[in-house]
């Protein structure tokens, strides 16, 4: 256009959607034949269309949606085109007064509204891939969690052993054969307030293979006996019960060991054949 006269940014974005009727689609061809500034600022738009297209899940139009969006702008640019009328004369669009549009001054509300896209966008990319890595970073943290728990057990175990071994309120109590020659022996050592027994015993008598020894804490008070955990000897003779699972507080009278099924008994079976207090 010979007098600085250009198509107006708005019918330029329809255009690039193909939104505008035939006869205005026609009109504006027909300028972009003859203005490089137009025709540049057309391939411009189309490529940030493009852009922001490509950055968003593709989604079929409902049925009637691109006649209902012709006919939306085409009344808002009717109502637009009144507003307008006395405004320097552009290129006819369809019988509607263009209003006379420098590019150099261009519509800073359309170009806003490209702006808060793409920036929406690129926050919602970064949001996600924020929460995947704080995701993988959990997932972390969980098995070094694990791990320490499984090492803060042991150090436990091995601090109530040592307690057990150690502390001047463990009682040591020497376990020997009722009947017979006292040839068996066992030692307990056990800390009342923890619970922590540690029995150790030698010259044990062989058992059958259905049978097993089961060591029994004797509570004060006349309480019913507690098992105290099964234990078969090796070929030596020897054998121990390390840390059995024991209630907390409960004061030993005694202790006593007495012969059983394979499995334990809940009850000891009579005789006991090493006692100790």
């Amino acid at each position: 256009m010979s007098n600085g006269q250009h198509i107006e940014q708005e019918d330029l974005a329809l255009y690039s959607m193909q939104a505008l009727a035939p006869a205005e689609s026609a009109a504006v061809r027909a300028h972009l034949d003859t203005c490089a500034t137009c025709r540049s600022v057309l391939a411009d738009m189309l490529a940030d269309v493009s852009l922001i297209a490509m950055t968003v899940p593709q989604q079929e139009l409902p049925e009637g949606a691109r006649q209902r969006f012709a006919a939306t702008m085409a009344k808002t640019q009717q109502l637009a085109g009144t507003a307008s009328k006395a405004a320097p004369k552009a290129v006819p669009v369809a019988g509607r007064p263009p209003i006379r549009h420098k590019h150099k001054h261009p519509s800073a509300l359309g170009w806003f509204e490209w702006a808060i896209t793409a920036a929406a966008l690129l926050v919602a990319c970064y949001l996600g891939y924020h929460d995947f890595e704080l995701q993988r970073e959990l997932d972390a943290n969980r098995e070094v969690i694990a791990q320490l728990s499984v090492q803060a057990a042991r150090a436990q175990d091995l601090q109530r052993l040592m307690d057990a071994l150690s502390s001047p309120q463990a009682r040591q109590v020497t376990l020997t054969e009722t009947r017979g020659t006292p040839q068996p022996v066992g030692h307990a050592t056990y800390l009342p307030k923890s619970g922590a027994l540690i029995f150790v015993a030698s010259n044990l008598r062989p058992l059958v293979q259905s049978k097993t020894y089961e060591l029994w804490l004797i509570p004060v008070g006349g309480k019913a006996p507690i098992p105290a955990g099964l234990f078969r000897p090796d070929a030596k003779g020897s054998a121990a019960v390390v840390l059995p699972p024991l209630p907390e507080g409960v004061d030993a009278k005694a202790f006593g060991v007495t012969v059983e099924a394979a499995q334990g008994a809940s009850t000891p079976t009579l005789p006991i054949v090493m006692s100790g207090q």
